[in-house]
């Protein structure tokens, strides 16, 4: 049995929203931006928006997932044995796209890395180097993915709160050496 097409309208729609939130959360924090204002941002109705979302936390994270995603990638946009002094390139690029919509991240993703953004980014995060752990027949991929996911999600957020002051430069770099000797640990 094959799975159903997805309706491009909806798609579409729901990308109209996701870049009106975007763009209402570049000029307001989100809990000043309202269901309305995003609609006509968007060019829907009211009730269009609830048939996507339960509300504006729920568009937020779906807004927000494609950074988890990217986040994701660029930690393991490398292959063979990994240099910790020298971060993936596609890493850099997520820390600084990051930058714009600073506000909009912590409003979901709170320090040391919980709120729903946080769940996201950890979920996947750990799934991801878990899978490929095993893959590569890497020790411990139960602990090590949940270590690398944790250790993601805290720095990460805690950078965005102003907790580690640093460059997205600079963090790229911290981060991936942190991760890199996370991978590399041998447990007894």
């Amino acid at each position: 049995m094959t799975a159903p097409k997805a309706d491009p309208r909806a798609a579409r729609t729901r990308a109209r929203l996701r870049q009106a939130l975007l763009d209402e959360c570049a000029q307001r924090p989100l809990a000043d931006v309202s269901v309305a204002a995003l609609a006509r941002r968007a060019g829907v109705g009211r009730a269009t928006f609830y048939v996507h979302y339960g509300g504006l936390e729920a568009l937020a994270v779906d807004a927000c997932a494609d950074v988890v995603r990217e986040a994701v990638d660029a930690l393991h946009a490398w292959r063979g044995t990994p240099d910790p002094a020298n971060p993936p390139p596609a890493l850099s690029a997520f820390f600084a796209g990051i930058v714009p919509h600073a506000g909009l991240y912590r409003t979901l993703l709170r320090p040391g890395g919980g709120g729903p953004l946080g769940r996201v980014l950890h979920d996947d995060l750990r799934a991801r180097s878990h899978t490929e752990r095993t893959l590569a027949g890497a020790p411990q991929p139960d602990l090590i993915a949940s270590a690398v996911s944790a250790t993601f999600a805290g720095v990460l957020a805690d950078w965005l709160h102003g907790l580690i002051e640093a460059t997205p430069d600079q963090i790229t770099h911290q981060i991936w050496h942190l991760l890199v000797t996370l991978h590399s640990t041998r447990m007894p």
